[in-house]
């Protein structure tokens, strides 16, 4: 027997849930695509995008994933042999270096594993040992697989105590428009983002952020080629070159109703409402894990991010709680991306939360019941009235 007929809930880490406003926004025939009033509205979208990740900086719009904003950033900085250090916290800060790797330019990866966030101090270790070849210490602010929330702030502060030239690039997938990010306040000198995630868009856009310092990178980087090139894509004299060739048209309108709802509510509203719903989360599941195997990815509340939730579930019950709940009751769950090998048997033991973009009180109350449900399903030990927790939170804090 299934009760998951009705309104489903895709609570993975991105793409996100699809705001009504957004489809309905998206829902029209296209437009002229060489003047009129879509032109006129991209025009008007670059500062507010601006405005969301705090920069006067420069915005360029690509056609692609997050993956291609990996590309298009690593292309216009660097020329082949140039070297780049990479602290990883979880998969995606390896993924980009493999982007990097992929078109010539060297890596070179501190890693610090899958439960904690950056050692500052071993990263200033290695700058100092730096011979002028590192030209961009290239880090991730939210690992979407570990959901570690690195210190960017902080990691600007190690970079200038030890005096380095080098770029600050950051991925800010799973953080923007969800966690406090401020690029011009704390040095940061490239951050890329797709739509999908804390942007409330569909998946197929992503945005490249840069400063001046790293446009003057791009006077001599020889991995660019004329698709990724950001310069034409800025302040373009023809409305084509925003995109170098045809606008993803309705992602535009997307978008901009998506960002009329984030200035709505106010960017200092979105965070602190998603701080809110993380530390309601994280009381369920601790209350959960005080009598059972579950336990949060990463220990410390200050090193969490708030739009996703890592999950160990302890046993290979972290994939049937998972199934339950899609099948079951409509709730689906994220995999344990990258925590374990695909064919390894601990690869069922973990579990995601994604909880980003438009998500509210009631929303994350019922997936939390649907878990709870489901632990109760599927036999896996748990601590009593997590849900109960969690609304303690919301209603101390609502």
């Amino acid at each position: 027997m299934s009760l998951s007929n009705g309104l489903t809930y895709l609570a993975i880490p991105g793409p996100s849930v699809m705001p009504d406003r957004v489809l309905r926004a998206m829902h029209r025939p296209a437009p002229n695509i060489y003047y009129g009033a879509l032109p006129e509205m991209v025009e008007g979208l670059i500062p507010r995008l601006k405005s969301v990740a705090r920069t006067e900086g420069h915005c360029a719009i690509y056609i692609c994933n997050g993956h291609g904003s990996w590309e298009a950033a690593v292309s216009n900085c660097f020329s082949p042999g140039d070297l780049v250090l990479v602290p990883a916290t979880g998969r995606f800060a390896h993924g980009w270096a493999e982007t990097a790797r992929a078109i010539g330019v060297e890596t070179e990866i501190l890693d610090f594993g899958k439960r904690a966030t950056i050692d500052l101090e071993a990263l200033k270790e290695r700058l100092l040992r730096d011979d002028g070849r590192i030209k961009a210490v290239m880090a991730v602010q939210t690992d979407t697989s570990t959901s570690v929330r690195n210190d960017i702030a902080a990691l600007r502060g190690a970079m200038d105590a030890v005096g380095h030239p080098a770029l600050l690039m950051v991925d800010c997938m799973a953080s923007l428009g969800c966690d406090r990010f401020e690029m011009d306040a704390w040095g940061v000198d490239v951050m890329v983002v797709g739509s999908q995630k804390g942007l409330m868009t569909p998946p197929g856009m992503a945005f490249v952020f840069f400063s001046d310092k790293a446009d003057r990178a791009r006077e001599t980087a020889r991995c660019v080629t004329h698709y990724w090139d950001w310069r034409p894509r800025v302040d373009p004299p023809m409305f084509y070159r925003y995109f170098n060739g045809t606008a993803p048209t309705h992602h535009l309108y997307g978008l901009d109703e998506a960002l009329s709802m984030i200035e709505e509510e106010g960017l200092e509203a979105v965070w602190t409402r998603h701080e809110i719903l993380a530390e309601a989360i994280w009381a369920a599941f601790e209350q959960w894990g005080s009598e059972g195997p579950l336990e949060l990815n990463i220990r410390d509340r200050a090193l969490r991010a708030h739009s996703v939730t890592a999950v160990r579930a302890g046993s290979e019950k972290g994939t049937a709680l998972r199934n339950w709940c899609e099948t079951k009751a409509g709730l689906t769950l994220g995999i344990g991306l990258g925590m374990a090998e695909d064919n390894a048997p601990e690869w069922d033991h973990f579990f995601r939360l994604g909880h980003m973009g438009h998500v509210n009180a009631q929303m994350i109350l019922g997936a939390l019941a649907t878990i709870e449900a489901g632990l109760k399903a599927v036999g896996l030990p748990h601590g009593p009235d997590g849900v109960g927790k969690a609304a303690e939170v919301i209603a101390a804090r609502a």
